[in-house]
């Protein structure tokens, strides 16, 4: 049986090179990254490929020789790839939706607990050459976030370990979802979430449906004192509005892992506001979480192989 296994973009995942993907295949072949016109070549006779957040488009697919029959995106968004298109083709897609949970929630509280006691304020104040924290009284915001309200958007993988986190650190817990449960949380519109929580924690996945999720009225409808968490994706939020909301106090601050456009421009207003903690979209860079992810893929393949897909978003 054919289990020849193409990796066409390793180095957005392997950038320091510290990770090992032999196990993916007795027959792999991983390339640093594939140009436009490379891509037919290097996929022929491939039974599986693997990308990560590279766009692979419905005439991609349509060119894909019969050989193969899986996509596997390396990681938990996948919206780059067209998955009708995949269905049209016979080729099954498969995701990895659970290696970074934990990691990409520490970012989260990482980013409230930052903003709750104005730690990037201060930096820059030190930066400035200004002490005055230390020989005057606190000059900055100092907040507890027990007791606060946090509204979850996304009750996924992610999602759930922030909740197990918030829920250890006695905050209120508000989430809106598309398929609520029986566990004892409480679900709410999404208007509600915004009105009443004191952060906003975006965890759902960008789709057509969730493109611009947070815009000028949902940011208007927040609390003034209250923070907007994204560590998802970039294009649930309209940035532009967002840096209105953040210039004019509509909201108190932002944390963003992720931005709608990754690397931001140099001139991004965000990069530069005191409110606004900006990190690399680093949720999934930990050396053990890509391993992990790679891991998972590699398990993702074996299921499919032996004729037990897993963690399938588009069957055919």
């Amino acid at each position: 049986m054919n289990s020849r296994v193409v990796v066409l973009n390793a180095a957005k995942m392997n950038y320091d090179g510290s990770l090992d993907f032999s196990g993916l295949s007795e027959d792999v072949a991983v390339y640093a990254d594939t140009a436009a016109e490379e891509f037919r070549e290097r996929i022929l006779g491939a039974a599986a490929i693997v990308t990560k957040e590279m766009p692979v488009t419905a005439e991609m697919i349509a060119a894909f020789p019969e050989s193969v029959k899986l996509i596997c995106e390396a990681g938990t968004g996948y919206n780059n790839i067209d998955l009708d298109a995949a269905v049209k083709k016979g080729i099954t897609v498969c995701n990895v939706p659970a290696y970074s949970s934990h990691r990409v929630a520490h970012t989260a509280v990482m980013m409230m607990l930052t903003l709750s006691s104005a730690v990037q304020k201060q930096v820059r104040m030190l930066e400035r050459g200004d002490r005055s924290n230390f020989t005057k009284y606190l000059q900055v915001p100092h907040t507890e976030l027990n007791g606060k309200t946090l509204g979850i958007i996304g009750a996924g993988n992610i999602g759930r370990q922030m909740i197990r986190i918030a829920e250890a650190m006695d905050m209120q817990i508000l989430v809106h979802t598309r398929t609520p449960r029986e566990d004892g949380l409480r679900y709410v519109s999404l208007e509600e979430l915004l009105r009443e929580s004191d952060y906003v924690s975006l965890h759902c996945p960008l789709t057509a449906e969730t493109r611009h999720l947070i815009g000028r009225e949902e940011l208007t409808a927040m609390k003034p004192s209250a923070f907007l968490i994204n560590t998802s994706r970039g294009a649930l939020v309209d940035e532009e509005a967002l840096i209105a909301a953040l210039q004019n106090g509509t909201i108190a601050g932002a944390g963003l892992d992720v931005q709608e456009t990754e690397p931001p421009a140099a001139e991004n207003p965000l990069y530069d506001m005191e409110n606004v903690i900006m990190t690399p979209h680093m949720g999934w860079k930990g050396q053990e979480t890509r391993q992990r992810l790679v891991d998972v893929v590699a398990g993702n393949i074996r299921s499919f192989f032996s004729g037990s897909p897993v963690n399938v978003v588009s069957r055919v």
